[in-house]
């Protein structure tokens, strides 16, 4: 198990995540619960070790794949309020959900995009390791770290 606190920016330095203080990220190494750039480059960090990891847009979401697409605003339920960010589930022709996300409204199209909102950038890591230690056996079982157990706690 390994605890961090982060700042995550974009390529201009505005930060996109970070950990809340005193509130750090607890992770199971290498269960996949990480962007795969980040984590392979955070393998081999030492207990209080600061880093500053650029992870590209194949081992962060992906580079872009298409265009946002136009949608008429009467497919979606009229309760729904849309807003530019919104994510939302969608399903393919042969029932498999996936994740689009509105990227652009007008009165009567919305407009939703397939790529994740952060694919196709690199991503700026400001790492701290604040704790490691061996993973309970039900952490391994299940794959993420038991946070809200007081006994997980590094």
């Amino acid at each position: 198990m390994v605890s961090v606190d982060f700042t995550a920016s974009d390529a201009d330095g505005r930060v996109i995540d970070q950990t809340p203080p005193e509130e750090p990220l607890r992770f199971l190494f290498g269960a996949g619960n990480l962007l795969s750039g980040l984590e392979r480059q955070l393998a081999g960090a030492k207990l209080g070790q600061r880093l500053r990891i650029a992870v590209p847009p194949e081992e962060a979401y992906g580079l872009r794949d298409g265009e946002p697409q136009a949608v008429p605003r009467d497919v979606f339920p009229a309760d729904i309020e849309l807003v530019v960010g919104y994510k939302f589930m969608a399903r393919s022709d042969d029932g498999h959900p996936f994740p689009l996300w509105v990227t652009a409204l007008e009165e009567k199209t919305v407009y939703v995009d397939a790529n994740h909102p952060l694919a196709g950038q690199t991503l700026y890591f400001d790492v701290k390791v604040v704790a490691i230690r061996p993973a309970t056996d039900d952490e391994l079982q299940t794959g993420y770290a038991h946070n809200g157990c007081a006994a997980c706690r590094p």
